[in-house]
């Protein structure tokens, strides 16, 4: 049996180890909608970053082979999800925005991205293997209305004439 003193000190450790554990490891948002059906009708602004922000697809108004392939697979996208259109979408140096409209109930929305995902890393390791393409996870965001919908609409129209003041950007880094 461990004496008192020592199970107090145990303790305070303990504590101690708890409390720089969420400090180094903060306890991520949940950013998505509560009691929402991401596989219903509706349609979703989708972001998706590359790993460390890295600029792996060209530039802004330029892609390379890589952003090529990120640009194909969004346009391939109702191919493998009938119940799927891609109202916008455009693939930037380190991230690809997109607006998807599910219009019939079928796959939610992480399988469609998570599947988009997959198969851009696919193609991009056949040409150079690397290990980290994707950051984790997306951002979502349904869209509610009309007006939400053209402002974002015309966000990604203009994205790659507003590389420079994008939340985004980020000098050159491969």
């Amino acid at each position: 049996m461990t004496p008192p003193t020592m199970q107090k000190t145990y303790r305070q450790v303990k504590t101690m180890q708890q409390v720089s554990d969420n400090d180094r490891f903060p306890s991520r948002k949940h950013p998505r909608l509560k009691q929402f059906d991401y596989s219903s009708p509706n349609y979703y602004f989708i972001t998706v970053c590359t790993g460390d922000r890295r600029h792996l697809f060209g530039e802004a108004r330029k892609l390379n082979r890589f952003g090529e392939i990120a640009l194909e697979a969004i346009q391939r996208i109702p191919d493998h999800f009938p119940q799927v259109t891609v109202e916008k979408a455009v693939v930037m140096p380190n991230h690809v925005h997109m607006i998807l409209a599910l219009q019939d109930k079928g796959s939610d929305i992480s399988t469609i991205v998570g599947q988009y995902k997959s198969y851009v890393s696919r193609c991009i390791r056949q040409i150079q293997p690397m290990e980290r393409i994707w950051q984790t996870s997306f951002h979502d965001h349904v869209i509610r209305n009309k007006q939400s919908y053209e402002k974002i609409w015309l966000y990604i129209h203009a994205n790659p004439d507003n590389w420079e003041k994008d939340c985004f950007y980020s000098e050159k880094q491969t």
